[in-house]
This record gives C-alpha cells, sequence and structure tokens, in this order.
C-alpha cells in the first residue's frame, strides 16, 4: 500500500493526497474558463452558482458522462485512458505544462506502492561540472527540481551571490525569493519570479510527492510567506525553459538576461540554466565588470587566508 506518515505518525494512504490535488487542480482550472471561452450557450445568466465550467459542461466537451467526469475529478483515477484525458484538456484549455501536471497527478493517484526515491543528496557529475567552468563568460548552473543550485561556474556565483548570503546549502532559489528582503531588489521583476517559482515547485509535486525535502521545503514556504501561500492555493504550474530575466546586482547594477534551460538526461531531476547577454549591451558590460570583480574578491579572501595562515604558523 502507498502510505506514509504524517506529522503525528499516523501511517496514511498517500493515494489521497494525489486525489485531493486532483479535485482542486481540476476545480480551479474549471473556474477560469467561462462557457463563452469553451463556446458554450451561458445558460442561468446570473443565476449561476460559478463563473466557470459545470462539472457537466466539462464532461459534455469532453465527450463523457458527466458521472464519469465527476468520479475522475473526485481523485478516481483507475483505468483513465489517454483519449479521456485528451479531452478533459481541450475542455479545459490546458497547456503543455499543465497536461502533464494532470497526467503525473493521476498516476500518482493509481499506484499501488511508492516509488523508488532519490538519493537523500542529489551529486552534480564531474564531467557536467567541467562543462560549467569551460563556460567562462556565460553565468551557468545545475538546478535541482526544488530549485537548489547544485553546481555553478565562477561568473554564475558572482551573478547570484545575494543567494550565497544565506549559508544553508545548497543555496535555494525558493528560500530566497519569499524569505529573503533583498530579493525584491535582486529581481527586478520579483513578482512574475515569485509565480514562476510555485509554479515549478508545484508541476515538481506532482512529479515526485515522495520527496521530503520539496514537502519539507514547501511545508517552511507555507508557514512563513503568505505571499507564497496564496500563490500555492492557485495551482499553477509551468514549464519555464527560456526567457528573459532582469536583474539589480549590488555591485554591477541592472541586468538583462537571457536565459535557456535544458535537462540533463543522466540526471532527470537536473536541468542546466546557462544566462547570456546581448553583445556590446551594458547587460554585456555589467558581465564583464562582474567577472572582473569576482576574479579581484577571489584574489583578496586567497590572500587573507594565507595570511592567516602565516599568522597562525608563527611561533610566540
Amino acid at each position: 500500500m502507498a502510505d506514509r506518515k504524517d506529522h503525528y505518525g499516523t501511517s496514511r494512504d498517500i493515494r489521497d493526497d494525489f486525489r485531493a490535488e486532483i479535485r482542486e487542480f481540476l476545480g480551479t482550472r474549471r473556474a477560469r474558463v467561462t462557457p463563452e471561452q469553451a463556446g458554450l450557450p451561458a445558460y442561468g445568466g446570473d443565476r449561476r452558482r460559478v463563473t466557470g465550467l459545470r462539472r457537466e459542461e466539462v464532461a459534455l466537451l469532453a465527450g463523457i458522462s458527466s458521472e464519469y467526469y465527476t468520479r475522475l475529478e473526485r481523485g478516481n483515477a483507475t483505468g483513465v485512458s489517454e483519449s479521456v484525458i485528451d479531452g478533459i484538456a481541450q475542455a479545459l484549455q490546458l497547456d503543455e505544462a499543465e497536461r502533464i501536471h494532470l497526467l503525473d497527478l493521476l498516476r500518482g493517484a493509481a499506484t499501488t506502492r511508492p516509488p523508488r526515491r532519490r538519493p537523500a543528496q542529489q551529486r552534480v557529475r564531474p564531467a557536467v561540472q567541467c562543462v560549467l567552468d569551460s563556460m567562462t563568460g556565460t553565468p551557468a548552473f545545475v538546478l535541482s527540481g526544488r530549485l537548489d543550485i547544485l553546481a555553478t561556474n565562477h561568473i554564475g556565483r558572482a551573478l547570484f551571490s545575494p543567494l550565497y548570503a544565506d549559508p544553508l546549502r545548497p543555496p535555494s532559489n525558493a528560500r530566497f525569493v519569499f524569505l529573503d528582503p533583498h530579493a525584491t531588489e535582486f529581481f527586478r521583476d520579483w513578482d512574475a519570479v515569485a509565480n514562476d517559482v510555485v509554479a515549478m515547485l508545484r508541476a515538481e509535486a506532482g512529479r515526485d510527492s515522495y520527496d521530503r525535502r520539496l514537502t519539507d521545503l514547501i511545508g517552511e514556504l507555507s508557514t512563513r510567506s503568505e505571499d507564497f501561500r496564496r500563490r500555492w492555493a492557485a495551482h499553477n504550474v509551468r514549464i519555464h525553459t527560456s526567457g528573459i530575466k532582469r536583474l539589480h546586482h549590488p555591485v554591477v547594477g541592472d541586468l538583462d538576461l537571457p536565459f535557456e534551460t535544458f535537462p540533463l538526461g543522466a540526471d532527470p531531476s537536473q536541468s542546466l540554466l546557462t544566462y547570456t547577454a546581448e553583445p556590446a549591451s551594458p547587460s554585456q558590460d555589467a558581465l564583464v565588470l562582474l567577472a572582473s570583480w569576482a576574479a579581484t574578491t577571489d584574489a583578496i579572501e586567497q590572500l587573507a587566508s594565507t595570511d592567516d595562515s602565516e599568522q597562525a604558523e608563527t611561533p610566540d
């Protein structure tokens, strides 16, 4: 049986969590689609109790019975066919990330035993670290599914130096965004970044609800951040593979950096994140200055470490 202990030490069926997630996810997706958007007549007018679609309307659009869809939304995921999932995804106008998330939830609700857990501590393969170090002018990172920074190169650490001010390791993008007061200054589009972080954590939770570190992180953020709680309740998910990050670095100022994310095939829970700058742009100049600052800082720290060592070896 797929079960685990709750906070009180009581054994419970983990599939209940997935069923609840299915109910809330599909409910929030229904609420955002109006009959007009779905091409249906809005029967009931002002007397409608819901602004979005009713269950029977989703069932009609998906080509299934109302009873079947109601059972599915309540978490009865046994034997759901690909065609049914496609019909529901089309009816609710799900994007690719949302469809994958629904599949993950249905798979979790139908499982009979927990999958093999990931290792307690994720490690980055030496070959991947060599790739990072070879990208001398490009900030690059390896991220976990929890958005922890598992590895970076020299200029990447300099770019995200505010995250490394927290002594907790590995540095956590999620904790920084919601728990560090400097985050709203560092991320010039903080609100969008916060939405993306929650959407990616929500998708990861659907893929692996057995990751204890992930559930602990979500619990901590839910307890300590109202901004996180509000966004988490929206049940939004997203695949975040490219875009532009607008940063304000405490040393070099504003940067507008296009980014790309690549999955690491041998490590499906890890991804490679790279930042670039437009040639001859102010952001490119800022990256050059950042690399110089990082080299100078390292030299000063190395000199200070050498002086401390020599003083410790000098006899009284």
